[in-house]
């Protein structure tokens, strides 16, 4: 068993979700830490943990981030975290497999599963740290979550999809 943690120098965490039924809005989070304890003889005994902190929304609008920040989205003062814990590892191939998992957003927890791919093998880095890296992503209906706010537009259609897609890019530092 091997214990990695995430460099946030060298990921992130991002998500994207149709606006106004035309467009994708991209955000990210600046803060945030994980680990991984990785068995890679038997990768069901895996175990990875991601702790986001829901004030570091970042979409590059100030008055957006805000109104995710504020009861409408995030209520980061009473949910200050978004969560996922692993439950479960299914292998795959050497560089890609699945992460099932509790993600827990405003106080509600729900299953999910990571596609996980392009899980790098490991490297050392020019000043001796061990390195790898790897992609992960997942589709929710941000409803499922209690993320409810809306607004009809004219036209037809909403101002914000249910779908939102999260992708994390990240390098982890073996400990």
């Amino acid at each position: 068993m091997s214990s990695w943690v995430i460099d946030t120098a060298h990921s992130e965490v991002g998500f994207r979700v149709r606006h106004l039924m035309v467009s994708w809005t991209k955000g990210r989070f600046e803060s945030y830490s994980g680990t991984l304890e990785l068995d890679e003889q038997d990768l069901s005994k895996s175990k990875l943990e991601v702790r986001i902190d829901a004030k570091s929304v970042n979409t590059g609008t100030a008055d957006r981030d805000n109104h995710l920040r504020s009861a409408d989205f995030f209520e980061v003062e009473k949910f200050p975290e978004l969560v996922f814990t692993s439950k479960q590892f299914q292998p795959g191939s050497a560089s890609a497999f699945k992460v099932q998992g509790e993600l827990s957003i405003r106080g509600v927890s729900r299953e999910v599963i990571l596609d996980v791919e392009d899980f790098a093998p490991e490297h050392k880095d020019p000043w001796g740290n061990v390195k790898r890296g790897a992609r992960a992503h997942t589709t929710i209906n941000r409803k499922d979550f209690g993320l409810n706010w809306n607004a009809a537009i004219e036209a037809g259609g909403v101002v914000v999809g249910e779908k939102v897609e999260i992708t994390i890019e990240v390098e982890l530092t073996k400990k």
